[in-house]
């Protein structure tokens, strides 16, 4: 009976041995799972921290692949609009050249409208030349404005008046008017003339025709008979290296074509502003050098006209 109840107590122990064994694998277990599951939780956060950042990244890259399309899309506006202007540029030189080269060929100029140009230039021998065979009033520059700037002299506006009323006579008034300014090669230097807006010759010579198309517009001629341009130095008449050829260079011509304006014809800028012819404006000596002040104490500095986008 002894011997039994040792055995029995031996047993219950090693059970009890057992029991204890199996708990601490149990909670070595837990605590592997319960590591093993913080781990799968901070992987999942940072996977969908990853997964954030890579959307936002997607979001610059479509963003930048956007604004390249728009980007390339206004240069490619802006292309064709240069190429427009190029071709209407283009069209108006090439009529320009014609007009220069058909000489006698050129369907004459009515009888009456000759004559009266004869006549004017006749009237105005310093500032006016016309080529009859060509059909060209040509203004010289050196009276027609002051040294280095594009505002019309008093003596000039007047003989514009005159040579206006003849281009809006019954024999005259349908023909199509090209405005043509030129430099002769002298850099533009003086900084009151690079501050009036006449940057170079090309900013001068367009602005002289400018100002010439205007004052014939204010006289009464039709915008839509005019078209305008400035060719700075790069069709002198006459040398460069002389002091005479670089006075003949420097000029406005206007272009009496042998064709009728039509109702889309050559268009400038236009104003409504009519002239002041009341207030008296003391004449202005020109100097013979463009840009030079000189000894002139009369040289204005004017802005004179700015081209306009």
């Amino acid at each position: 009976m002894a011997r039994m109840s040792h055995w029995f107590g031996m047993a219950v122990l090693s059970a009890s041995l057992v029991g204890c064994v199996s708990q601490e694998k149990y909670n070595a277990m837990k605590m592997d799972r319960d590591q093993l599951a913080e781990r799968l939780g901070t992987s999942d956060g940072q996977i969908q921290s990853l997964q954030a950042e890579r959307d936002a990244y997607k979001n610059q890259l479509n963003s930048v692949l956007a604004g390249g399309s728009n980007q390339q899309a206004l240069v490619s506006n802006l292309t064709q609009q240069l190429g427009n202007l190029q071709s209407q540029y283009d069209t108006l030189n090439r009529q320009y050249e014609d007009a220069l080269g058909k000489m006698g060929t050129a369907v004459a100029l009515p009888q009456p409208v000759t004559d009266a140009l004869n006549q004017f230039a006749r009237e105005n021998p310093d500032l006016v030349d016309f080529d009859s065979a060509r059909g060209i009033v040509k203004f010289k520059s050196d009276i027609t404005f002051s040294s280095g700037s594009a505002i019309l002299t008093p003596r000039a506006a007047d003989a514009i008046t005159r040579f206006a009323s003849i281009l809006n006579s019954a024999a005259a008034s349908g023909y199509e008017l090209q405005v043509a300014g030129h430099t002769d090669n002298t850099r533009v230097l003086q900084e009151s003339t690079i501050k009036a807006g006449h940057k170079d010759n090309w900013y001068l010579s367009a602005h002289r025709a400018i100002s010439v198309s205007e004052a014939m517009q204010k006289d009464g001629v039709s915008p839509a008979r005019l078209a305008v341009m400035g060719y700075a130095d790069q069709h002198p008449i006459a040398d460069n290296n002389t002091t005479a050829g670089k006075a003949q260079n420097r000029r406005v011509e206007v272009l009496i074509l042998p064709t009728r304006a039509q109702a889309s014809g050559f268009a400038s800028r236009s104003t409504s502003t009519p002239r002041n012819t009341s207030r008296a404006r003391k004449p202005v000596t020109p100097d013979f050098n463009k840009d030079g002040v000189g000894s002139n104490p009369n040289a204005r500095t004017d802005s004179g006209p700015v081209l306009n986008k």
